[in-house]
């Protein structure tokens, strides 16, 4: 029984080559080359030499947002409500 399940296996996993159109060959190269580059990407990022670069970086998308500090990565008190309370 044990065979019979791998024959099964691998007659659904065939691949006929020889019938494969150029769009095929085109996608199949196109999902290989994202992969190797998401792959590298990944490597890139998570290299733990890379993380000072990336982590300096850190705050760019909030460094618009009024009232935010990066340097402390924390929000500045708004002074309209500390203000208000008094």
């Amino acid at each position: 029984m044990g065979w019979c399940i791998v024959n099964d296996i691998q007659d659904y996993f065939h691949t006929d080559w020889g019938a494969m159109t150029q769009h095929d060959w085109l996608g199949l190269i196109m999902t290989i080359a994202v992969f190797l580059v998401m792959l590298g990407l990944y490597l890139y990022v998570f290299h733990p030499s890379n993380k000072a670069r990336f982590e300096a970086q850190r705050y760019i998308p909030l460094d618009d947002e009024p009232g935010f500090h990066a340097r402390t990565a924390e929000p500045t008190p708004d002074k309209t409500a500390t203000e208000k309370r008094q």
